[in-house]
């Protein structure tokens, strides 16, 4: 049974994880960094510098929630990118030095691929072929999975990521970052078909996103209407907002289920804990005779439990990464690094 550390320091969560046999997680831990909320958005030098300071103390937090000794560990899985630069180098840094240090393998990991793993922490007999859907406040596709080694992206947003339209709506609306948490709360209490914004289908048959026109569209509604943003008409805007880009990520997931005769549909990355994705998700795909699965909050976010149990698989295979590894500001899923 190997068991792996994981790092995770992508953007502005720090983060460190112990799992066993792959799925096993043993020990959990992550900092979110609230040094941002501020600016309104996430400041990559502040970022960076949150990781140098917490990151040791959270893996050594790890090892004592999992109660073992650095040096039982068979290897160090880091995400290598895609993210914030400066962030990155500070976990594939000290993921190498630790390597040296302890004689272990260290694995660099792909981010994205860390968030369709996540979903086999708690359904690992997810049935093949599936298709994930992992959408977040830097990302939004749609990957089909053929096992958890083989990813194929389908489709891709074009310009903004579901969870920045969502965090620049909320900025305008007076919300603390990030802002898709309660605009997700908020939204419980309005009506979704009060505003008519509208959803960007693209050409026919697309499996791509774009978001940059609903959040103008959302934002010039605010400056035309001001009481939108007043208490008592507040849920029915974001209501109406998030329900313009909900609609559009389970239609679209659905349809490429569809296209490639999947077996199930999932959901991955920060915005998979929104509570209106995942209830419309999961009602399409019963009505569609697909699987669901979805992780819980904390492997929603970015986490290192992920980020272990991809660089498991790898280990286990046999396959590791040079200590020459770089990291990567750019990396698709199932596709060679950029950068």
């Amino acid at each position: 049974m190997s068991i792996i550390l994981g790092i995770e320091t992508s953007c502005d969560e720090t983060a460190a994880a112990i799992v066993a046999d792959q799925t096993h997680v043993v020990a959990n831990v992550i900092y979110t960094q609230t040094v941002h909320a501020e600016y309104g958005g996430v400041v990559p030098e502040l970022a960076s510098r949150e990781h140098v300071s917490r990151l040791r103390p959270l893996v050594v937090d790890a090892f004592d929630i999992a109660r073992i000794k650095p040096a039982r560990i068979d290897g160090i899985a880091v995400t290598r990118g895609p993210g914030l630069i400066g962030c990155l180098l500070v976990g594939v840094s000290y993921a190498k030095g630790l390597s040296v240090a302890l004689g272990k393998p260290f694995i660099g990991v792909n981010h994205l691929e860390g968030h369709v793993v996540s979903n086999r922490l708690v359904t690992p007999d997810f049935p093949f072929p599936h298709v994930t859907l992992i959408v977040s406040g830097g990302h939004t596709s749609l990957v089909r999975i053929d096992s958890w080694e083989k990813y194929e992206t389908l489709g891709q947003t074009r310009d903004d990521a579901a969870g920045e339209a969502l965090d620049k709506i909320g900025k305008l609306v007076g919300f603390p970052y990030p802002a898709g948490p309660t605009i997700d709360r908020t939204a419980r209490d309005g009506n979704p078909e009060a505003i008519k914004f509208p959803r960007a289908w693209l050409e026919e048959g697309s499996l791509d996103f774009s978001f940059s026109g609903v959040k103008t569209s959302a934002a010039v509604y605010l400056e035309k209407h001001a009481e939108a943003a007043k208490e008592e008409s507040l849920p029915d805007f974001l209501a109406s907002f998030q329900a313009a880009i909900v609609d559009v990520l389970v239609e679209k997931l659905i349809a490429a289920a569809q296209k490639i005769d999947a077996k199930g549909v999932a959901l991955a990355g920060g915005v998979a804990s929104n509570s209106q994705l995942r209830a419309e998700t999961r009602a399409a795909a019963d009505k569609s005779g697909l699987a669901f699965s979805a992780p819980p909050a904390e492997y929603c976010t970015d986490n290192a439990a992920m980020i272990a149990a991809r660089g498991a698989i790898e280990l286990d295979a046999g396959r590791f990464s040079p200590l020459d590894t770089v990291a990567v500001p750019t990396w698709p899923v199932g596709g060679d690094p950029v950068g």
